[in-house]
């Protein structure tokens, strides 16, 4: 009886229960747990399992509840529970197993028997009835249940029905559909006063995704004016920058009183404006005691940049700064001096360069270099091939010996395959591979190759004794009564020297190869050189890198010392042009002349670097095994 009066009781307040809004998610969740733990006894209700999309429904619905439209069906529910007969939805909750729903359940266990006191009282007799009978009495009164609430059930799948479509339909919404604090503001008609400053702020970090348009011109800025003379006085109003004053790739010292700063710069603010730079080492231990230095800007790309130019800057002090080894930071001052707009000298201040307490090795400026030969590579783009890679490393790794060294700058022409080729070499310690890819931020001549050269020279300035600067389809060679430690040996009174192209055709192999070509390397098919006369060819370098300032890619305007390009007979380099951009079989057609003529261009038979194949072969399985025996064109 007790429990009969406090369905009496619970029936007399749900009116005073629907105006109660905020207690809109305790009922809904106490619903579809009820709900649930109703039919979780009912032997016709399939397992849970097989209807997870019941429990997504409920869940549904819970998350949904506080919408107006469904809250006079869930006091429905509530004040009609003899739907909850059946347990079987709760145990589908409960097989989540979460400790907190133990407690729902022993909550809503003998409301349930409160509940459906009612109604078993009203169409039952309180008399023992058989088991049979018990199964089918409880299975005519979930039938009934069904039937008497039909309306209920229709509402509430037509509810979650139009919930679902408005939740897919939000999905693609675009992006910039915002609503924000500004948007409101804009809307009222009775709001004059500015925004304050927290609204300006939750504004801003609503849009914080967003790329803001250019501020309109504030009303504080001068305006066109008209003279008295009748003359129109027009205003211009600047937003924005088109380029940035400076970036920087790296800061290495030059010596102990010396240091050099690489990276990029606007390009028509240096061709038409001239802006300059100044130094600053700041003393870690006694910062308010700067010491200045003047710096000297080089500009080695010959004017082939775009947006940005290569910018080295030099700082040199009067005398050793970091002296005692406690560290400190070089700044850099980048002024444009009018440049852009004469009506200011804008200033950047860069950190470039930190060094920690001990952190500086002077004994680096004037011991033995680490390596005799260090190569720099020019960026690295497109998709290379890897067997043209493989080739070139074990050919020229090699050549120069276990006291050299290969630096590899990869711009997005690494990928996979190319790795694959890289890393025995690199486990060896031969190979240093960096990855810039993020140069292709900025708009620099040939992805930004000179300023990549730059930034090695300076970076291994002191690593080695010859730096070479060539490119991955050029084979250096050398007679075979030399080896390249005498040829450099002789050539060690310049700090450099440039060195003589042998172009080769990409197309066309021996015919005594076909049916087998894709056994033979690169340079081993490739063996017609272009003999055409009276042309200018490019040419490589390499150069002593104490003695210089700044570099090039086909050769150095910034060294201290001599220059030699009489290297003939000494040393020179084969170039298989753009084979190392086509993952496909070079050899297009096959001949067994010793003289041919293709496109009005004379070639010559030249087998030089196809005898040297075997032996370069039987050195790469020496050092690495066979690990890239499978390698791909």
């Amino acid at each position: 009886m007790r429990l009969c009066a406090l369905i009496s009781a619970l029936n007399s307040i749900s009116s005073i229960m629907a105006f109660a809004f905020t207690f809109t998610f305790t009922f809904a969740f106490a619903f579809a747990f009820a709900f649930a733990f109703a039919f979780s006894n009912n032997p016709t209700i399939p397992s849970p399992r097989s209807n997870s999309y019941l429990y997504f429904t409920f869940f549904l619905f819970y998350i949904l509840s506080p919408f107006a439209f469904l809250l006079q069906f869930t006091y429905s529910i509530i004040s009609h529970l003899t739907f909850l007969h059946s347990p079987s939805f709760l145990s589908l909750f409960a097989s989540l197993n979460p400790n907190w729903i133990v407690v729902w359940i022993r909550i809503l266990s003998p409301l349930r028997s409160a509940l459906l006191c009612p109604f078993h009282q009203s169409r039952f007799p309180s008399f023992p009835l058989s088991p049979t009978m018990a199964k089918d009495r409880e299975r005519r009164m979930y039938v009934g249940v069904i039937f008497n609430y039909a309306a209920e059930l229709k509402l509430f799948l037509s509810a979650l029905l139009l919930l679902c479509a408005l939740a897919t339909i939000l999905q693609f919404l675009p992006s910039r559909f915002t609503l924000s604090i500004s948007d409101l503001r804009s809307c009222s008609t009775t709001q004059d006063s500015p925004s304050s400053s927290s609204s300006s702020s939750l504004s801003a970090t609503l849009h914080s995704s967003i790329p803001l348009p250019s501020p309109h011109p504030s009303t504080s800025l001068p305006t066109d004016q008209l003279l008295p003379n009748g003359i129109l006085r027009r205003v211009f109003r600047p937003y924005g920058a088109a380029a940035y004053n400076f970036i920087t790739m790296g800061a290495y010292r030059g010596g102990v009183d010396n240091f050099a700063v690489v990276g990029l710069a606007s390009k028509p603010l240096h061709v038409f404006g001239h802006p300059t730079y100044q130094c600053q080492w700041i003393p870690l231990l006694h910062p308010s005691n700067p010491i200045n230095a003047s710096a000297f800007k080089i500009l080695p790309d010959w004017g082939y940049g775009r947006v940005y130019t290569v910018v080295v800057v030099n700082c040199t002090f009067s005398h050793p700064v970091n002296a005692d080894n406690q560290g400190g930071k070089l700044l850099l001052y980048a002024s444009t001096s009018g440049g852009g707009d004469r009506n200011f000298n804008l200033t950047d201040t860069i950190e470039v360069l930190t060094e920690s307490p001990g952190g500086m090795n002077a004994s680096l400026f004037t011991s033995s270099p680490k390596y005799d030969y260090l190569y720099c590579g020019s960026s690295l783009y497109g998709n290379l091939s890897p067997q043209r890679v493989r080739e070139w490393l074990a050919y020229h790794i090699r050549l120069f010996g276990i006291r050299s060294h290969f630096v590899i700058h990869d711009a997005g022409g690494v990928h996979e395959e190319v790795l694959q080729v890289l890393k025995p070499w690199m486990e060896l310690g031969y190979v240093t591979l960096q990855d810039i890819r993020e140069e292709e931020r900025f708009d620099g001549y040939y992805h930004n190759q000179f300023m990549v050269v730059n930034d090695c020279l300076h970076r291994y300035k002191f690593m080695a004794k010859w730096m070479f600067f060539f490119d991955i389809d050029e084979f250096i060679y050398v007679p075979p009564k030399s080896t390249i430690k005498s040829v450099l040996d002789s050539l060690s009174d310049y700090a450099q020297f440039t060195i003589e192209q042998m172009p080769m055709n990409s197309k066309t192999c021996l015919t005594e190869d076909a049916g087998r070509t894709y056994r033979k390397w690169g340079f081993e098919k490739l063996v017609y050189k272009d003999v055409k006369r009276g042309i200018r060819r490019d040419r490589k370098y390499a150069v002593q890198p104490r003695r210089v300032f700044a570099t090039g890619v086909h050769m150095s305007e910034n060294v201290a010392g001599k220059t030699t390009h009489k290297t003939e007979g000494k040393i020179k380099y084969f170039h298989y042009h753009g084979t190392i951009a086509h993952r496909r079989e070079p050899c297009r057609s096959l001949s067994n002349l010793t003289q041919l003529t293709l496109d009005d261009t004379p070639f010559l038979l030249d087998t030089t670097m196809r005898l040297v194949a075997p032996a370069v072969k039987r050195f790469e399985l020496k050092m690495i095994g066979s690990r890239l025996q499978a390698t791909r064109q």
